[in-house]
This record gives C-alpha cells, sequence and structure tokens, in this order.
C-alpha cells in the first residue's frame, strides 16, 4: 500500500494533535512511540513544533501500533 507523503503545515500541526489524542489515550509518550516504530526522535520533534510531517510508511507504523486506521490517524471523517 502506498501512502503519499502529507506536506500541509497546518494539516501536519492538526494530524499531530490527533496523534497526540491516541497516544495519550495509550498512556505512551514520544519517545515509547519512537522505540515501538524505529522513527527517529528528531522527527517526532520537528512534526510537534509543525517544521515536518512524517512520511506516509512512518504514519502507517503509528497507526498499527495504535491499532486504528489511516483515516483515523489523519482525522477523516467517516460517512
Amino acid at each position: 500500500m502506498f501512502v503519499k507523503p502529507l506536506h500541509l503545515e497546518e494539516g501536519g500541526k492538526r494530524v499531530y494533535e490527533i496523534y497526540a489524542k491516541f497516544r495519550d489515550e495509550r498512556g505512551m509518550t514520544d519517545y515509547k512511540v519512537c522505540k515501538e516504530t524505529g522513527i527517529p526522535t528528531s522527527v517526532m520533534s520537528c512534526w510537534k513544533t509543525g517544521k515536518y510531517t512524517p512520511k506516509g510508511d512512518r504514519m502507517v507504523k503509528i497507526a498499527k501500533l495504535f491499532g486504528i486506521t489511516m483515516d483515523e490517524l489523519l482525522g477523516i471523517a467517516k460517512e
């Protein structure tokens, strides 16, 4: 499955907020998510500040770790 990277500054911050909600619900930290997924902590720091949005493959790893769909992680409403 190919997922295009997101390059929307404002959208990236929104996705981080959604990610943070799921992370907090699971009692995890960014550091723990990075360790479990192999995502560098520097990437997470840049994402948190809005400088970067993780590529699709990393988003897939996060969604799998949380047991959610990509749509849920991206905040795409179900119809």
